[in-house]
């Protein structure tokens, strides 16, 4: 008998964001501050998937990205699929690309950077260099792995 089940629950209205690699959903959580939007945020980890073998997934009721917020999230998740959900129906999907900038996400991993002591917000220039994402600061102008710079 086949039988098909959801392991997360379907929600009315807002994002649901597919396909996160698994063991990124905490991060992509922690760093979009998510949980603070006062929103019902449901998570799933290590879900089935047919074409990854499993995912992590996050649902938010209420909350309907713009395509710049969706493709920031491509940093941590560049094959997910962020979903515009209405009246319980997906409305849109979407693939993400990387954003040519990235402002107010990360801190700069060097210590000595201009935007540590003064009033200004972070902001990297996003290049992929032989497969590997890199982000450039805008102030020091150091170039840092994508995973250096999480990780600030």
């Amino acid at each position: 008998m086949n039988q098909n089940t959801l392991s997360v629950e379907a929600i009315k209205d807002g994002t649901v964001i597919d396909h996160i690699p698994v063991g990124q959903g905490l991060t992509i959580l922690r760093q979009f501050k998510l949980l603070h939007s006062g929103n019902a945020v449901t998570v799933g980890f290590n879900l089935s998937s047919q074409s990854n073998g499993s995912k992590d997934i996050i649902k938010i009721s209420g909350l309907l990205m713009d395509d710049a917020m969706a493709n920031r999230l491509a940093l941590f998740a560049p094959r997910a699929t962020v979903n515009d959900i209405a009246d319980f129906k997906v409305v849109r999907k979407r693939t993400l690309t990387l954003p040519d900038t990235i402002s107010e996400v990360f801190s700069c991993p060097n210590s000595n950077c201009a935007s540590h002591g003064e009033p200004v917000k972070s902001q990297f220039y996003v290049r992929i260099n032989h497969g590997e994402t890199r982000l450039r600061c805008h102030y020091c102008e150091k170039t840092f792995a994508r995973k250096s710079v999480i990780d600030a």
